[in-house]
């Protein structure tokens, strides 16, 4: 199976080298970030793609992370801070339109989230949109190995430092995880050949008939 030996190929590169990652294949793993698995459709998040250098020296600044800086784009997924009407009335003109179906008959379904989403509290609303991005993350992680591209999810960043920079408090998101994508550095990357260490499938799967 092609995708089990891209899963074997991928590593979170620590060091990358100078080529640049094509628009065509960004747009590939941006088209399959978008198709990915979403609780309900909602997609409570959104994905920053950012290349300018200098931005990124800023938000990798005092970070440990030098993927941030030393790779081709840098990819930023933000969540809602919460989950509002209106999310979820733009969801449903959405989805009447793309299925050319009759907004009213959505009623049933818009109230189901309205009754859940409106009655939790922000935090709750925002934690479950961290979890949805972080469903996208993995689609991302995947499409990249397919197509022979390196990639490192990363969690050790300001999110604060994030938000600022990229003006999302003010569009009512926060920053939920990043990655790096580009070309592993086969000369200064110390790990590029060591052997992936996963658990023997006996010991990490429990079949229940």
């Amino acid at each position: 199976m092609r995708l089990i030996e891209a899963l074997n190929w991928r590593y979170a590169t620590k060091k990358y080298n100078d080529t640049r990652v094509s628009e065509e294949n960004i747009e590939q793993i941006v088209q399959a970030i978008n198709l990915s698995a979403s609780s309900t459709g909602l997609q409570p998040y959104r994905l920053y793609i950012i290349e300018n250098e200098t931005l990124r020296a800023q938000l990798g600044e005092d970070s440990f992370n030098n993927q941030i800086i030393n790779s081709s784009h840098l990819l930023v997924f933000a969540a809602f801070n919460d989950v509002t009407n209106k999310h979820i009335d733009d969801y449903m003109q959405r989805v009447a339109s793309e299925r050319k179906i009759p907004l009213d008959t959505l009623n049933e379904f818009k109230a189901g989230l309205a009754n859940f989403f409106l009655n939790n509290t922000s935090e709750e609303n925002t934690q479950w949109a961290i979890k949805q991005a972080y469903i996208g993350l993995g689609t991302a992680l995947i499409a990249a190995a397919e197509l022979k591209i390196d990639a490192t999810p990363m969690e050790g960043f300001d999110p604060k430092k994030f938000d600022k920079l990229l003006g999302l408090k003010e569009k009512g998101l926060t920053t939920a995880v990043i990655m790096s994508i580009g070309y592993r550095d086969e000369e200064k990357d110390s790990i590029i050949n060591l052997k992936k260490v996963r658990l023997p499938l006996a010991e990490f799967v429990t079949k229940i008939d």
